[in-house]
Parts: C-alpha cells; sequence; structure tokens
C-alpha cells in the first residue's frame, strides 16, 4: 500500500516550478483581472493593433465577432511582424505569442517609444494561453508568416510570398474552463472603440457581431465624448487642449451640464482607468486654479471658505488621455495607475486652463455659481440630517421624531412592515380603518409631491411631504449631496406601495414618486422595495349583490364576452370614493390585491427615462411623446 503524503510536511516534493504558460493557465487571474468574459482578451490583442497605428503605422482596426460559434478576429493593416526572422531560436511572430516578457516595448528608445497601451509583452501571449485554438497571419514586404497554436502550444508554421498589404490578423476561440462566460462583453467593446475612435480622431475602427457592421470614427476628437451631454450643456464654450511635447500627451475636455451627478472618463495611453494619480491631480489642480481665479475676481469674499473638490464636481463632464512613459499599474489590466509623470498636466492646467477661464468669464462664473449652489445645497441636507438625528436622540424617544400623518405600524420586525403612500385624507383614512395594524403603515400627501429633478437639494428638504417621506424611511443622509444612505436594516419599511388613483392625474402622481425615491436612494428601487398598487376600473354588481372587480378596459370586455345579458357597472372614480371595504378588497389584502413591484433592469435607460420625462429640457419630452403616442390608449370619464 502506497503511503499517504503527509500534506502538513515542507519538502522538496512540494517545490512545483511551471512554465509560463501552465502558471498562466493555473493562475489566469494574475494577469487576467476579473474572467467573468473573456472581454480582455480582446482588448489585449485591440491593444497591439492600436499601438501599430499610434506610432503611425495603419489606420483601420477591424473586429470581428461570431457569438455562435464564439470566435473573435482583430485585424490591423499597420507594418507587420519581421517574416521568418528567428531569434533565439524561435521566428519573431512566434515569441510574441507563446514568450512570456517578450515585446517591442520595453526601450523608451525603440520604436514604441516606451508610452503604448501594451507594455509588458504579456496580453497576446496571455490571449493565446487561455483560448482552444489560435492562429495569426503576418505580411510585411511582400511576403507572409502563419503559425497557429492548440492550448497555447505551438502547431504549425507556413511561410509564403505574397503581395498583400501589409499588417497582421489574430483569429482565436477562448477556452471556456478558464471563464465564467467566455464569451465578450460586447456592449463594454462598444464603448471601448467608441472611446478609442474619439482619442484617436485618424483611427478607423470596424466591428462586426454576426455581421451586424457598428463603424467608429471621430473627425471632432475626443470633444466627441462630450456630445452625449451636448443638450444639457451650460457653459457656452467647453474647455478643450491636446499638449503634445516629445513623445507625451495630454487631452483633454471638460464642461458642465444641468445634471447632478458628475462624470469622468480617464485614460492613460490609451487604456480606460478606474483610479489613480491623474485623476487626482487633474481634479486637485483644477481646484486651485478655479478658487484663485474665483478670489481675484470677486466671486468669492476673502472670508469665504474655498470651494471644495466636490462641490466642484457636481454638474462636470470631464475626459481626457495621458501619454506618457513608464506608467506604474497594480495589474495587468491596467484601471488602476500607481505612478504617472504629472509634469504635463500641471503645465496644462496651470496654464491653458487658467487661460480659458481668463477668456471665458461668463462660464468661469456659471461654474463657480454652481459649485455655490452645490455648497447649499450641502449645508441644507447635512442640516437635515442633523435634525433626523437630533429628534431620534430626544429624551423617552424609542423611535425617530415620526411625521404626524403617519399611521405607522407597530411591529419590532420592520423587514415584515409596508408603507403606504396615497393622495388624499379619504383615501388614508379608509386604509387605516382597515389595515393591519402591525405590519401596514399608512401616509397621505397632498396631490402633486414636489420634482426633485427640477429642484436644489435645499428646495427638497424644504419640502415638508418628502422631508417626513425621509423622516419615515429611517436611513441616514449622506451630508455632501442630500442623498439617503440606503442600509436594508435600517430601513423601516420593507415594501413601500404607491396607491394612487387610476387615472392621468394619479399616474403623473405615481411617476412624481417614484422620481422621488429614484433621486433620494436609487437602491430603494434596484432593490425592489417600491411597489404600485393597481386599483381596478370598474365594478360589477352580481344578482346576488356581490362585487367583482376589474382593472381594465380588456377585463371588462372578457366579462361580457362571457357573461350576457345586463349588467350593473360602475366605473371607479378613485381611492378617495372607495370605501373602506373596497380598498381592502383592493389594496390591503394579500389574496385578493393587485399590487406590482417596480423594477429596473437597466439602471442608464432607466435614468435616462426619468430624465426625458421629467426634467427641465421640454423639447425631448416632447418628442418622446411624439414617438409614442400611437401607443397610448385615453380612458376619460
Amino acid at each position: 500500500m502506497a503511503k499517504k503524503k503527509d500534506k502538513t510536511l515542507y519538502t522538496e516534493d512540494s517545490i512545483i516550478s511551471l512554465n509560463p504558460r501552465e502558471f498562466t493557465r493555473l493562475r489566469p487571474s494574475t494577469y487576467l483581472g476579473s474572467n467573468e468574459y473573456s472581454t480582455q482578451l480582446v482588448k489585449e490583442i485591440f491593444a497591439n493593433a492600436l499601438d501599430e497605428h499610434l506610432i503611425q503605422h495603419g489606420d483601420t482596426i477591424e473586429v470581428n465577432i461570431e457569438t455562435d460559434r464564439n470566435i473573435y478576429m482583430v485585424k490591423d493593416n499597420g507594418q507587420g511582424f519581421p517574416i521568418n526572422v528567428v531569434k533565439d531560436g524561435e521566428t519573431v511572430l512566434q515569441a510574441s505569442f507563446d514568450r512570456l516578457n517578450t515585446s517591442g516595448k520595453y526601450d523608451e528608445d525603440g520604436v514604441y517609444g516606451g508610452s503604448v497601451l501594451g507594455l509588458n509583452g504579456i496580453g497576446s501571449k496571455l490571449t493565446n494561453f487561455l483560448s482552444k485554438w489560435l492562429w495569426v497571419t503576418t505580411y510585411r514586404d511582400g511576403k507572409s508568416e502563419h503559425i497557429s497554436f492548440k492550448d497555447g502550444i505551438f502547431e504549425s508554421r507556413e511561410v509564403k510570398d505574397e503581395d498583400q498589404p501589409s499588417g497582421t490578423t489574430v483569429c482565436w476561440q477562448p477556452d471556456p474552463q478558464f471563464f465564467q462566460n467566455a464569451k465578450a462583453n460586447v456592449a463594454d467593446l462598444k464603448k471601448l472603440f467608441e472611446d478609442i475612435s474619439a482619442l484617436c480622431p485618424n483611427l478607423t475602427i470596424i466591428l462586426r457581431v454576426d455581421g451586424d457592421i457598428n463603424t467608429y470614427h471621430a473627425d471632432n476628437g475626443i470633444q466627441t465624448l462630450l456630445d452625449k451631454k451636448k443638450d444639457k450643456e451650460i457653459l457656452s464654450n467647453r474647455f478643450a487642449v491636446r499638449r503634445v511635447v516629445g513623445d507625451n500627451l495630454f487631452d483633454i475636455a471638460l464642461t458642465y451640464t444641468s445634471d447632478y451627478s458628475d462624470s469622468v472618463t480617464a485614460y492613460v495611453n490609451y487604456g480606460l482607468t478606474e483610479s489613480g494619480a491623474h485623476i487626482t491631480r487633474v481634479r486637485a489642480l483644477f481646484t486651485s486654479m478655479i478658487n484663485d481665479y474665483a478670489y481675484n475676481n470677486g466671486l468669492l469674499g476673502k472670508k469665504d471658505a474655498k470651494l471644495t473638490s466636490s462641490e466642484l464636481s457636481e454638474g462636470q463632464v470631464l475626459v481626457f488621455n495621458l501619454k506618457a512613459n513608464n506608467v506604474k499599474y497594480d495589474s495587468q489590466t491596467k484601471v488602476r495607475v500607481v505612478d504617472v509623470d504629472e509634469t504635463l498636466i500641471k503645465q496644462v492646467m496651470s496654464s491653458d486652463f487658467v487661460d480659458w477661464l481668463n477668456n471665458n468669464p461668463k462660464d468661469a462664473k456659471t461654474i463657480i455659481n454652481r459649485a455655490l449652489l452645490a455648497r447649499r445645497a450641502k449645508d441644507a441636507a447635512a442640516k437635515a440630517k442633523e435634525g433626523i438625528r437630533n429628534a431620534s436622540t430626544k429624551k423617552n424617544k424609542k423611535f425617530i421624531d415620526l411625521p404626524t400623518k403617519l399611521v405607522d405600524a407597530y411591529s419590532k420586525d420592520r423587514s415584515e412592515c409596508e408603507l403606504f403612500i396615497t393622495e388624499g385624507d379619504s383615501a388614508a383614512n379608509g386604509l387605516v380603518a382597515k389595515r393591519d395594524g402591525e405590519t401596514q403603515a399608512v401616509f397621505p400627501i397632498r396631490g402633486k409631491i414636489l420634482s426633485c429633478r427640477k429642484a436644489t437639494v435645499d428646495k427638497i428638504y424644504a419640502n415638508q411631504e418628502i422631508s417626513n417621506i425621509v423622516k419615515a424611511l429611517g436611513l441616514d443622509i449622506e451630508k455632501e449631496n442630500g442623498k439617503l444612505i440606503y442600509d436594508a436594516k435600517k430601513l423601516r419599511y420593507n415594501k413601500i406601495i404607491l396607491a394612487t388613483d387610476a387615472d392621468s392625474d394619479g399616474f403623473d402622481i405615481r411617476l412624481l414618486l417614484l422620481n422621488m425615491f429614484w433621486w433620494l436612494c436609487p437602491e430603494l428601487v434596484k432593490n425592489g422595495h417600491i411597489y404600485a398598487a393597481i386599483p381596478p376600473l370598474y365594478r360589477i354588481t352580481t344578482n346576488k349583490g356581490d362585487y367583482i372587480y376589474l382593472k381594465d378596459n380588456d377585463a371588462l370586455e372578457k366579462y361580457k364576452s362571457e357573461n350576457k345579458g345586463k349588467l350593473i357597472l360602475n366605473r371607479m372614480k378613485g381611492l378617495g370614493e372607495m370605501d373602506p371595504a373596497e380598498l381592502a378588497y383592493c389594496l390591503i389584502k394579500n389574496t385578493t390585491r393587485d399590487v406590482k413591484q417596480i423594477v429596473v433592469d437597466d439602471a442608464r435607460e432607466t435614468e435616462n427615462l426619468l430624465e426625458i420625462t421629467m426634467g427641465n429640457d421640454v423639447s425631448p419630452r416632447r418628442d418622446y411623446l411624439l414617438k409614442h403616442a400611437s401607443e397610448v390608449s385615453i380612458d376619460i370619464e
């Protein structure tokens, strides 16, 4: 019998030596980052093609995706690899795909200048090692070299005399064993190609997905990335500068919109980043220059506190690309910058941006006034938060100081509780009469509530009904922006039911409430806490004197077709006209009520739709209504 190995004993057998392919396949996350999709493989090969363009070889990159077979191809018209040139026992082409840390990008004085997206000679090998198969064909000087790999291992090479335009084509199939989903995220790639085409105005990117073609080309350069916000811009002139010093480049565009949120898109060496010293430095210099201008031009008094970066970020849309040597990242995916030369950033922000401020005084004032408004809103939010905190700590108060109109539930298990927000005291009184006092709370509002999308934070919290709803929810307020901090343990109601009439006014009130919750705390909507009560439109009285409730016209027509003869039909006018028994049947009892959970599949699209329907700009709302007018059936009675 074989002796059982002692796993606690450290011996010479404990040491295992792996070659680069074996290590990459055993620990792919070392280089891959997230393995949720195989998107990174496409980005790595695309980055090599982009590097060719950046040294002025090739103006077109083609990416082809076959989703059914999960096959990817990237083709460039760059200079191609040296054909059949052997170095250290392998051709240059083969070594570039199977020998780790083989690259033309290490020497700062070399052809790539040491400042390109792919720096470490890993990307092409990573793609090869994590694919079931991969082949490469490169053309140069009237010849071609074609090589193929299987499971990252070299299989064959073919060299021909071919008079083809120079360039390189790479094709592969990701191996499912290394990914949660071996397919690439096409939406991420589209966003990448849209951005890269804006950073490289002389480049055309062609993406084919199952034959569907998307072409990316941006003559207007980096400013193209601001154009999506064009309808909301509040500046007359954007700040945009493209500064080149030697091999280094700083390309920046900045504007302000009517949005309350900010947007920062930061590229380093044409690679999208999430955080790092480069973003911090740009914002710090921007803040410093703005404050200097504000004090020097009397827009801030000597005793006024400096504007902070968070105050200046509200509504800001910032896009930039920094090309620099020897950038240090925290991983192969290069999303977080550890260290970078900030010299060019400082030159642009302390010179070009200052000149822009002096030449655009109206826009400079707009930015400063926007920041001062954000400061007042922050102060209002802080006061609201402090008021709620003080109310909750008053002597002998077990819960927070709740609104007087709130008829609360008394259950200690708040996850079982639900809150009805209804229009008018009549409906509220009927609900209170029939509710389950342990788990069901009722709060009446007066007609149409304030539109949060059209109001500042101070006005929002000055609104008594919104302030009372915030108190009732029990969540903390973020003092910087007035938003509620989502915490399921502190939330006093697991279900928040919007109980409004089934008419145009009721729908409008429901939308205003939904808009309010999305502004206050979108997580309440995303996490499924918001519901809409769907009261019936019709009530039929049977021969026995019983009631049958029908939710809409379709239900009525179906009932008529199945029940011939005269009907005693009543059109339900509104919640306030229902008696307590009807409200209990239609809204309170789980077995008979119709209550729908409001769900969000796409947060970005939800935000966009709410902005169209509830925002300040009328023209997108008009266009939306005209486009969808044929889908609406109007029931007026």
